[in-house]
């Protein structure tokens, strides 16, 4: 970990090469160095240290906290907007490792999201609860209700590591294929910062899904991401510009996500 102090390159120049690399290899997955322990690798000022640490700082590779030092921020899921997406898919085509905690599987009444579902109040419902890990850390807390008439055989799945889309199609023949979506920001629950690890001032997310297959309601999902998880992203191509241009702006006040952990906001499909 030695610099070339003969190199015109400047050695802060040097480290931030050198740090970004190591941090690319994963060696700064579970503690990033302190200032001291850095001067000491490489043998070179505090000053010089602080100034690598601060372009990766800017670069939003690390983040510091007063009194707690610096760590290693970890990359977000990129999701892009406009058509359905898996949840599942895009973190497994972006190289995180993922588990599901099934909190709730079972066959419940909830007049609620029988309505969301067009059913009456007494309509049987599969209720599936499940705290979504990336990478070992709690990033989802994801509720979705289904037609039990429909989706009954979900109930002896396994979903610590599979999609909710893929077993429902492979289970029950159901294949969603349209719907609509809402992301609201949201004031967590201290449930819900409980189970998903972040703190009073965390920001996250609720999003609302319900999704259909063809005029068929077969899903309606709520829960609460955390916003440092997830990035959205909305592409547009030429030639729709003056139509995306025109469409009106919808805006929703932020709201507490609730009470309940089971009622709060939701996440992308699987």
């Amino acid at each position: 970990m030695r610099v070339n102090r003969r190199s015109p390159v400047p050695l802060w120049v040097q480290i931030l090469g050198d740090l970004r690399a190591r941090m690319a290899a994963g060696e700064f997955a579970e503690r990033f160095p302190s200032d001291v322990e850095l001067v000491s690798q490489y043998a070179v000022s505090r000053q010089t240290v602080r100034e690598a640490v601060r372009h990766l700082q800017q670069e939003g590779l690390v983040e510091r906290v007063r009194g707690q030092g610096t760590s290693v921020r970890r990359r977000p899921i990129e999701q892009s907007l406009g058509a359905m997406y898996s949840l599942y898919r895009s973190a497994e085509e972006q190289g995180f490792d993922q588990v599901s905690l099934v909190r709730h599987l079972e066959e419940r009444r909830d007049a609620d999201a029988a309505a969301m579902l067009g059913f009456g109040p007494d309509e049987p419902l599969v209720y599936i609860e499940r705290l979504r890990l990336l990478d070992g850390s709690p990033a989802v807390l994801d509720c979705s209700w289904l037609p039990a008439r429909l989706a009954r055989r979900l109930l002896s799945a396994d979903f610590r590591r599979t999609a909710l889309y893929k077993e429902l199609e492979q289970r029950c023949g159901i294949r969603p294929d349209s719907g609509w979506e809402r992301l609201t920001p949201v004031i967590p629950t201290a449930e819900q910062r409980r189970l998903l690890e972040i703190g009073p001032r965390s920001a996250a997310f609720a999003i609302e899904r319900l999704a259909s297959e063809g005029t068929v309601p077969v899903e309606w999902r709520h829960g609460v991401i955390r916003a440092d998880r997830f990035a959205f992203v909305a592409r547009w191509s030429h030639g729709r510009l003056d139509a995306a241009f025109e469409a009106p702006l919808e805006f929703e006040e932020a709201k507490p996500a609730g009470r309940d952990p089971e009622r709060a906001g939701a996440t992308g499909l699987g």
